[in-house]
This record gives C-alpha cells, sequence and structure tokens, in this order.
C-alpha cells in the first residue's frame, strides 16, 4: 500500500510492473527494515556475512 495509496493505474499490468520496479528497485535495497535493525537489506547480508566467515 506505500506505493499505491496515491497512484492511478490504467490497468493491471501497469501496476503490477510499478510495484515490481518499486520492489526490486526501492524496498529491497533501499528502505530501512526495522528487523533487520534498520538496516538496508544488502548492508544486513554483508554484516551476516561477516560473522559467518571464520
Amino acid at each position: 500500500m506505500e506505493r499505491v495509496w496515491q497512484r492511478q493505474y490504467a490497468n493491471h499490468d501497469e501496476a503490477r510492473r510499478d510495484i515490481s520496479q518499486y520492489i526490486v528497485r526501492f524496498y529491497n535495497c533501499v528502505r530501512l527494515h526495522s528487523t533487520l535493525g534498520y538496516l538496508l537489506p544488502a548492508a544486513f547480508e554483508a554484516k551476516s556475512a561477516e560473522k559467518e566467515t571464520i
């Protein structure tokens, strides 16, 4: 809902395309996630990889 609540789409395909791009480009890469300690997903994965290295 944080993406579509003020948007109007011409059809379902346009909406699907826009939402997919949002998830890939912003939500998964840029948006801070509270469950990850307010880190970027990429930063959390890097931090986790450092801990796993022996």
